[in-house]
């Protein structure tokens, strides 16, 4: 919601029904909802926006065009910031420090665009079936300590690129520690591993905010496949933008031994 909000909030004059005071206003509670959804995630209690907070945003928003009265609470409108569905930042110019550029292969909107800690719960077990649950532990990157709001894009996808599960994505990482950004973060796969197809890959993109481009951009994947399934820890290499998800260019991200840690755990009944 607040990811359409500011959309409405940021659009030209002349293509919206609002004006320019409401669209602050518009701006002002998609704040407040991000500041929600980051109280929702931490575990510290200080400071955070509570449920009683939001509800008082409610009749603000049913009364959008009427509504004038001052807002309830002192905080700025979302700065212009693009957050992107899944693979939709590649079609954006490329940054001026990126080595090459291009589309990537994008999926079909077959599963609903999540933003970033949007992770799912572990699915029924069933006899005989197998569940898997890969913790994500740390990325080896040289510029760690740069990365602005670090997340992963946990994708399952089949040999032509096309979405098995849903996109998931972590919530921003818990520290970064001199070449490592730590997540410790445990992503439930949403399918059976029997009920995977062949060629199938699990797909880990690392996005993070570029405050010049005022986006989030993918800086580099990684991708496990089938016959790396198995308990335990694995540790998978990094490969260059753009995210090949049908695996046919692949370019590693740099000579340096930088790889992504995860950790394997399997369920079955």
């Amino acid at each position: 919601l607040a990811r359409h909000l500011q959309k409405e909030a940021q659009s030209q004059h002349n293509n919206s029904e609002f004006t320019e005071d409401q669209k602050k206003t518009i701006a002002k509670i998609a704040t407040c909802l991000e500041l929600r959804s980051a109280a929702l995630q931490s575990t510290q209690s200080q400071d955070e926006f509570k449920l009683e907070d939001l509800k008082k945003l409610e009749p603000i928003l049913k009364n959008i065009l009427t509504y004038n009265k001052e807002f309830p609470f002192d905080v700025q409108p979302v700065p212009l910031r693009k957050i992107l569905a899944p693979g939709e930042e590649e079609h954006l110019e490329f940054e001026e420090d990126d080595e090459e550029g291009g589309a990537g292969a994008g999926s079909p909107d077959s599963f609903p665009v999540r933003v970033p800690g949007t992770l799912l719960p572990r699915l029924p077990s069933e006899p005989g079936m197998t569940l898997l649950t890969i913790n994500i532990e740390k990325i080896g990157l040289k510029d760690a300590g740069q990365c602005i709001d670090p997340y992963i894009t946990v994708s399952v996808k089949d040999l032509n690129g096309i979405d098995l599960t849903p996109v998931q994505d972590t919530p921003v990482a818990l520290r970064k520690e001199d070449t490592y950004v730590h997540f410790n973060v445990d992503i439930e796969i949403q399918k059976h591993i029997e009920r995977l197809t062949k060629g199938a890959a699990i797909f880990f993109e690392f996005k993070h905010y570029k405050p010049k481009k005022k986006f989030t951009s993918t800086k580099c994947f990684a991708f496990m496949e089938m016959d790396e399934i198995k308990p335990g820890a694995i540790v998978i290499e990094l490969y260059k933008k753009p995210t090949d998800f049908k695996r046919k260019k692949l370019q590693l991200l740099t000579k340096k031994p930088l790889y992504l840690h995860l950790h394997q755990t399997l369920h079955k009944e």
